[in-house]
């Protein structure tokens, strides 16, 4: 299958950057796990970046989506994003609520239980391949976002 983005591409800022020079930051980073797994919760974050930091990039080099990386990898990861973001969000829908609501809904329950988990408002959404109903700030759904952003 081909995308319109290498995997060899690192993540990067820029669209963070763009939008918050246009007036819209804090801008905040979802994503989920679990929508691929037959059995189990969806687990989504909520991250927001000090973009104003020339420093933020050194301690995620490398970072890139968790599925590529180890389990070690993904601890130093989050222990890095932890110690650099002015907020971290995590939410998370039980397996009976994937089964009650559909799964899609329960992404949308996970997503907005780690905006709210933020502590922050932000004022856009950089969201891996989605859209949240029912959120009224700009939204920008990115396809293959872990590889963008």
């Amino acid at each position: 299958m081909k995308t319109a983005y290498p995997i060899s591409r690192l993540p990067d800022l820029a669209l963070e950057k763009a939008l918050a020079f246009q007036g819209l930051g804090p801008v905040a980073g979802l994503d989920e796990a679990g929508r691929g797994a037959w059995a189990g919760p969806v687990v989504a974050a909520a991250v927001v970046l000090p973009l104003h930091d020339p420093a933020l990039l050194a301690p995620l080099k490398g970072l890139r989506d968790s599925k590529k990386l180890s389990p070690a990898a993904r601890l130093h990861y989050y222990q890095q994003l932890q110690s650099v973001a002015l907020a971290v969000g995590v939410g998370h829908a039980a397996p009976q609520a994937v089964d009650q609501m559909g799964l899609l809904p329960a992404t949308h329950k996970a997503m907005l239980a780690a905006l709210q988990a933020l502590g922050l408002q932000p004022a856009a959404l950089l969201i891996d391949h989605l859209r949240l109903p029912h959120v009224s700030l700009p939204q920008y759904p990115l396809t293959a976002g872990d590889v963008r952003s």
